[in-house]
């Protein structure tokens, strides 16, 4: 348990993938599973925080007094959902990984298999980090997530510095046992003030401890 840094503290979080529907049957998604950010949510709630967690579509359960569930699917939802509850929030914890894209054009029937070829018009997301820190106050602490496979460290600061936020969570997909589909995450916490925080691989729920006690230890 930390100190009392998170008693009273209002924080919502985001966690797993979201689904960008084609068709019926189909969608655009990815491998997140989710842990990361139940993990934080549920070491959020031990440490006293009333935690707000939007959740795209995972195979994973929470049952704390203190964390209430939002079950989204797509970016839009999840964007709608913290934009309703940012406004109140002390913290912001954007684990989840959100589509860029989404299909210009929804089928409300199953698309046929007619060609050899398909071609799919997609449009942009809403961007839920972007907006939630041009919207942030001085009293709020803005958490980002990056997920990179190149220059690791120089596109984790650009994101930083391009959404306003106070902090991102590095990992890196060269990193055996991190990013999606593992129990086990290995990050960086870089900081808006030019520190940053190198951690080894761990279980998720021990990294998810990493992350609140750094942010207990910076953000005062």
């Amino acid at each position: 348990m930390l100190p009392d840094y998170y008693k009273c503290k209002k924080i919502v979080i985001t966690a797993g993938p979201t689904y960008e529907k084609i068709d019926p049957v189909r969608f655009i998604g990815n491998y997140s599973t989710g842990k990361m950010g139940y993990a934080i949510a549920e070491e959020l709630a031990e440490n006293g925080a009333e935690v707000h967690l939007v959740s795209g579509p995972v195979k994973l359960e929470i049952n704390h007094p203190d964390i209430k569930v939002y079950h989204v699917e797509s970016a839009r939802e999840m964007y709608a959902q913290c934009m309703d509850l940012f406004p109140t929030c002390d913290i912001a914890i954007m684990a989840a990984a959100v589509a860029d894209y989404r299909p210009e054009e929804y089928h409300e029937t199953k698309v046929k298999k007619n060609a050899d070829h398909m071609t799919l018009q997609l449009v942009r997301n809403p961007d839920i980090l972007e907006a939630i820190g041009q919207m942030k106050k001085a009293h709020q602490v803005v958490v980002g997530f990056a997920l990179e496979t190149d220059n690791e460290i120089e596109n984790a600061q650009q994101k930083l510095l391009k959404k306003n936020a106070d902090a991102i969570v590095l990992n890196s997909l060269n990193d055996k046992g991190a990013g999606f589909k593992h129990s086990t995450n290995k990050i960086s916490i870089i900081l808006k003030k030019g520190i940053i925080f190198e951690y080894p691989l761990k279980d998720k729920q021990d990294v998810a401890k990493d992350i609140i006690t750094c942010i207990s230890q910076n953000f005062k």
